[in-house]
């Protein structure tokens, strides 16, 4: 017969609520004592009073119930900081507009309005389609454009705003 093992209880959640409850009643200077206790070290001086009890209160769950497994654990450590995680994202989405067959772009150019559809593998403009907006925009223009900017599908400035 093959042999069970048999894992530790379940952590009692009542117990874990009424902690972290507890955790809601502390003013910033419990918040950061309690953090010093359990981190062995003082808080940093910038961290809000809610961030505080967000990660005590993780601290304590992770500590009752487990903390996350390995491989996600993993995950996060090759995603880097989260304000480049972040500025990925943006880039990102400024990259993928999606467009769906059958959309119309508008833009005036030298007062006139010009019209574009979208179309499933490519773009119609004057009865003759194109393979990407950039090409329509130099048609329209006579000159090389980012198609997408062209047309408002991208910020007007890529360039990052000074700090």
């Amino acid at each position: 017969m093959p042999r069970v093992k048999i894992g530790p209880a379940l952590p009692d959640r009542s117990v874990l609520n009424v902690e972290i409850a507890h955790l809601r009643d502390l003013d910033i200077s419990g918040l950061r004592a309690h953090w010093h206790s359990v981190f062995r070290r003082r808080p940093p001086p910038q961290l809000p009073p809610h961030l505080l009890y967000r990660v005590l209160a993780y601290r304590l769950q992770a500590e009752r119930l487990g903390d996350l497994d390995s491989e996600s654990q993993r995950l996060l450590d090759r995603s880097g900081s989260p304000e480049k995680a972040g500025h990925r994202a943006v880039d990102l989405s400024r990259c993928t507009a999606s467009l769906r067959p059958g959309t119309m772009l508008g833009r005036e150019w030298n007062g006139q309005v010009q019209r574009v559809a979208v179309l499933a593998d490519g773009f119609a403009w004057n009865g003759k389609t194109y393979p990407s907006l950039s090409k329509v925009a130099f048609a329209i223009t006579g000159t090389r454009w980012n198609g997408p900017k062209f047309f408002g599908l991208r910020d007007k400035s890529s360039r990052k705003s000074p700090s």
